[in-house]
């Protein structure tokens, strides 16, 4: 399912989701100047290493990284490894950054998006811990924004593109059923790669940072005041 847009406006101008799409962005944009060999070394970079972590938390790096492994934490979530990668979160955080920003304020907002990012890679980092593959995405932080969204707009109508077939129907559905269903598919997986070894290890995609992002979303919106009335 697909989602196009959500009929639930907002009350402000959403700069902080703005500026993280141009952000997001202008780095795939700068990632696509970069030949095969420097954007290697590039995620190796910028991007979560689960084994440098790992060694930097037991004071045991068998080699010197160029940034410290806990700052990618956070720079990782500013890269992306494909088209679709970048389009499909870019497209979920327009959707669902606004209305959560609108709630929480810019500044909270802000702290908010980067602390779920963090923690979901630190869920993935929990299962593959000693992977060398870079982790990398927006994903993990758009799934805590979900999460957040969940709580406090489950009756939101959100326009789906519903395949059935070679048929592409347009349908609402209520945000609780979509983002459920979203959360459900993911946790799923997660819990699948742990027997498939279908993982970060082999460089497929984060599910548990997904399904961590949105499990922290859900608690940390209501701790910055997501649920508080409306203010005036």
């Amino acid at each position: 399912m697909v989602p196009i847009r959500d009929n639930n406006p907002t009350r402000i101008t959403p700069f902080v989701t703005y500026g993280l799409i141009a952000i997001n962005v202008g780095v795939f944009i700068y990632q696509l100047t970069l030949t095969p060999q420097e954007l290697k070394q590039f995620f190796m970079t910028w991007a979560l290493v689960p084994l440098a972590l790992t060694e930097s938390l037991t004071g045991q790096l068998t080699y010197q990284p160029a940034v410290a492994p806990w700052m990618t934490l956070f720079t990782s979530q500013f890269l992306h490894g494909g088209f679709l990668h970048i389009i499909g979160n870019m497209l979920f955080l327009s959707i669902f950054g606004n209305n959560v920003e609108d709630k929480l304020g810019h500044f909270r907002y802000l702290i908010f998006y980067l602390a779920c990012g963090a923690l979901a890679a630190l869920t993935q980092w929990f299962f593959s811990a000693y992977s060398t593959i870079p982790s990398l995405g927006a994903s993990g932080a758009i799934a805590g924004v979900m999460g957040a969204y969940i709580l406090r707009f489950p009756g939101a109508k959100i326009l789906t593109l519903l395949p059935l077939g070679f048929i592409i129907i347009p349908i609402h559905i209520p945000a609780f059923v979509f983002l459920g269903l979203w959360f459900v598919q993911q946790a799923f997986y997660g819990v699948a790669s742990l027997d498939a070894q279908i993982n970060i290890e082999e460089g497929g995609i984060a599910y548990w940072a997904h399904a961590g992002g949105f499990v922290f979303g859900a608690i940390l919106g209501p701790m910055l005041g997501l649920l508080s009335s409306d203010r005036r």
